[in-house]
């Protein structure tokens, strides 16, 4: 039986929300799937992307084939490494502890670069923001402005009035 490693959308028109599944190649979109490896959804700034992992690698031990989109989903999430640092393992040209530190060490440069991506999505949107606010008081300030004078000629106006008419 050929297994893929695929997405399966879920959500609603317009917000899809997918899981990733390992499913019979020749089993619907969103049909009958084996196991649930996690979940992937593209609404989120940066996308949200959990994965089983180790259930994932043993899948492909097994010889699933994840399509194009998953492929770029477990290489994000390291899968896709820790698989080729097990094969390294069975080689004997790496041990076990070996290979852990590395994708260890691969893990947290990673979670670093989403930390700084998400810092900086966040430092852009209070940017926006503040530059919203004062071309928001900008514009007040020249409402303001624009109604003094005419407020000033009418209090003038009628002081005048009141005046000829004593």
């Amino acid at each position: 039986m050929p297994v893929k490693i695929r997405l399966q959308r879920h959500g609603k028109k317009g917000k899809p929300f997918y899981w990733i599944v390992a499913a019979d190649a020749r089993s619907k979109r969103d049909g009958k799937y084996l196991e649930k490896l996690g979940i992937y959804n593209p609404n989120t700034n940066p996308a949200t992307v959990e994965l089983d992992v180790d259930g994932t690698v043993t899948w492909l031990q097994n010889g699933a084939q994840p399509t194009d989109t998953a492929k770029n989903l477990l290489s994000y999430k390291g899968a896709l490494l820790k698989n080729h640092l097990a094969g390294g393992v069975r080689k004997g040209a790496l041990t076990e502890e070996q290979a852990e530190a590395k994708f260890t060490a691969w893990l947290e440069e990673k979670a670093g670069k989403i930390q700084a991506k998400a810092d900086g999505l966040s430092e852009s949107e209070a940017k926006a923001k503040a530059d919203a606010l004062a071309a928001e008081k900008a514009v007040n300030e020249a409402r303001i402005a624009a109604a003094a004078p005419v407020v000033e000629e009418e209090a003038t106006a009628e002081t005048e009035a009141t005046n000829e008419e004593e």
